[in-house]
């Protein structure tokens, strides 16, 4: 569909409220891994959905099955040790998990792209970064290799890159980090995805180039008229470029709301606590001057407690919340919050 007949496609309700379409929809998703002290559920029954356009953050501590639950999406979890033992993730109106491995693969890059974390390590250190280019272009949109290489040299100017037509015969380690993470913004563009996967695309970059890609990443959005996942522990990256946002904590999503909501009303405590670890540019801010943190870490995935995950660093526990699981349940306004403090 393009973005015109998406456009013409939405109903209006009250002359003002829009029904968006729904790019992706990740419903009951699990991943675990079996290791040698048990099962880890790096991903425990998370629920989400993209919308067209939309860029959607997904915030939580290392740790928290971020990354985990994109490399499930994308269906490149190791196996072994690890695998989806449940759920459904309905795009184009295929269920991806139900997907052959072919039928994956032509999924991968062409519909679904993923800019990875460190791209020093995602990049091959042998081939030049034309050729890596080029490479998907060939593979999805079947052109030459003499078309996708000029098609190369577009699509790194199309994202700052200087002298395109002369870096495409660098390889990754003649770059520097900010230009080796606009080779893989380049290639995660090349083939016009309709959803892109950003983890922690500014990790290891100064605050100037972490802003570039920022600003980037956001302008060739709304360029290519697609859709954002984008995964961060920066606060301040979600308040600049999302619409939607995910909490995740120990495999779970404990809040699920607007960027606004979150920002102005907070329902979870470990979502306040998040929030309150920021800095604040003023003197005298928080406790003494300083940074206010979250008590204790993440439990092991292996050994979860009963009852809620974040009980033993939560400042309002209950009995109930040593007892049993709360379950993410909708505030209003499709505000999301996974805490037992929210139904008294």
């Amino acid at each position: 569909m393009t973005y015109d007949s998406f456009v013409l496609s939405c109903l209006i309700i009250g002359g003002f409220e829009w029904i968006m379409e729904k790019i992706i929809e990740i419903h009951d998703l699990r991943t675990y891994f079996e290791t040698a002290e048990g099962t880890i559920r790096a991903v425990d029954g998370v629920d989400l959905h993209v919308n067209a356009g939309e860029t959607v953050g997904i915030v939580g501590e290392s740790g928290c099955g971020k990354t985990v639950l994109a490399l499930s999406v994308m269906r490149l979890i190791p196996s072994p040790p690890g695998r989806i033992v449940a759920g459904r993730i309905l795009f184009d109106g295929k269920d991806l998990l139900r997907l052959q491995e072919d039928d994956m693969r032509r999924v991968r890059g062409r519909s679904i792209s993923m800019i990875f974390q460190e791209p020093m390590t995602s990049l091959n250190p042998v081939i030049r970064v034309g050729d890596q280019i080029a490479e998907t272009m060939r593979l999805h949109l079947k052109l030459s290799h003499k078309e996708a290489m000029e098609r190369a040299v577009c699509m790194l100017e199309r994202v700052g890159m200087p002298s395109p037509a002369d870096r495409i015969y660098d390889y990754p380690h003649q770059m520097s980090g900010g230009m080796r993470q606009r080779v893989m913004i380049a290639m995660a563009l090349s083939c016009e995805p309709r959803l892109m996967i950003a983890d922690e695309p500014t990790t290891a970059l100064d605050v100037t180039i972490q802003a570039q890609i920022l600003d980037l990443i956001t302008r060739l959005k709304e360029e290519s008229k697609n859709s954002v996942l984008l995964i961060t522990h920066d606060l301040g990256v979600i308040a600049e470029t999302a619409q939607q946002v995910v909490i995740m904590y120990a495999g779970q999503v404990m809040e699920r709301c607007s960027a606004q909501q979150l920002f102005s009303n907070p329902c979870h405590p470990y979502s306040v606590g998040l929030l309150e670890s920021r800095p604040r540019f003023r003197a005298g801010s928080g406790t003494d001057g300083y940074l206010k943190a979250i008590p204790g870490g993440v439990p092991g995935l292996y050994d979860l407690p009963a009852g809620c995950t974040f009980q033993d660093r939560c400042p309002n526990v209950m009995d109930v919340c040593r007892k049993e699981r709360p379950e993410l349940k909708e505030m209003g306004d499709g505000h999301f919050s996974r805490c037992w403090k929210n139904e008294k």
